[in-house]
């Protein structure tokens, strides 16, 4: 297995097709098979389908283009950590943002990164929480802006802030209440992300302390179409006040905050703690911190 192999067939995959990675990557297509095939015939597996549309990844081929990625991700990161050895910072960062924080944080932090580093390139990829940490796992993203990371000794988390959460639900003619007390939240059918979920788990394990169970409606990963869907009748969130900043649908929502106890959500930078950091990697991290003030300031 080498290198070329595993761009390779990561390039299949994300383009769909030989034929498109053959014209993308610059390079004759029954090069681009043979290295592929070669792949399979080391791993003795059958990596990918082939049809006459294109190239679908097997069961075994999603394994190994997870570890593929990463793998990929490590050498250039170890490239430009060789690079940065000259002076001046070169190279890449990744950063990962999730929904609630990308619209009030790339703009700012974009300007404030192509200032200080017009010579190094930024890469910045949108997901929730518990997706963030899994490719920082793997070595997608360099740094990640999330909520409630998980406890792992692969990761270092540094706080940045708490915040409560609040039950968002249809806005009604008659005045609501401004608060909902946690044991009343499983009358509230949910639509909510699906498990590993940041918020998805704090709401588990905060209500089964109590000996009780969320009522779950739908499972909707995008924060957005969680929104939409809420305003539309099919259920209310548990989310951040900070979600409807910004939303299209601020004006027909209404938030309850959650006490007795309080759901609390904390925002952390993650690094990794397996690799070093590099000084871009650092200047990322301080440069989030800085971009966050206006966006983490109570409104």
């Amino acid at each position: 297995m080498d290198l070329k192999q595993l761009e390779y067939f990561v390039n299949v995959v994300d383009l769909g097709g030989f034929s498109r990675a053959a014209r993308v990557l610059g390079v004759a297509q029954p090069a681009i098979s043979r290295q592929v095939r070669g792949l399979e015939v080391e791993l003795r597996q059958v990596l990918l389908l082939r049809n006459g549309r294109g190239a679908l990844p097997t069961d075994a081929g999603k394994r190994l283009l997870e570890h593929a990625r990463g793998i990929l991700a490590q050498v250039d990161r170890a490239r430009r950590d060789v690079d940065e050895s000259k002076g001046a910072a070169v190279g890449k960062v990744v950063v990962g943002l999730p929904p609630t924080f990308a619209r009030h944080l790339t703009v700012p932090f974009v300007r404030a990164f192509r200032r200080d580093y017009p010579r190094a390139s930024l890469s910045i990829v949108e997901g929730l929480s518990s997706t963030i940490q899994e490719w920082l796992d793997v070595g997608r993203v360099d740094v990640g802006l999330v909520y409630n990371p998980s406890a792992s000794p692969a990761i270092d988390v540094r706080i940045l802030l708490e915040e409560p959460l609040c039950l968002i639900g249809p806005r009604k003619a008659a005045r609501e209440p401004r608060t909902l007390r946690l044991r009343e939240l499983p009358r509230f059918p949910l639509v909510i992300p699906n498990r590993p979920h940041a918020i998805r788990t704090l709401v588990e394990t905060r209500l089964a302390a109590l000996g009780l169970r969320p009522l779950i409606a739908m499972e909707i990963d995008a924060v957005p179409a969680i929104l939409e869907l809420v305003a539309e009748g099919y259920g209310h969130a548990v989310l951040s006040p900070r979600a409807l900043h910004g939303s299209a649908q601020a004006r027909r929502l209404h938030s309850r905050t959650i006490v007795q106890p309080q759901l609390k959500s904390a925002l952390a930078i993650i690094t990794s703690a397996l690799r070093p950091s590099t000084p871009l990697s650092k200047a990322a991290v301080a440069m989030i911190e800085a971009s966050a003030g206006p966006a983490l300031a109570p409104s």
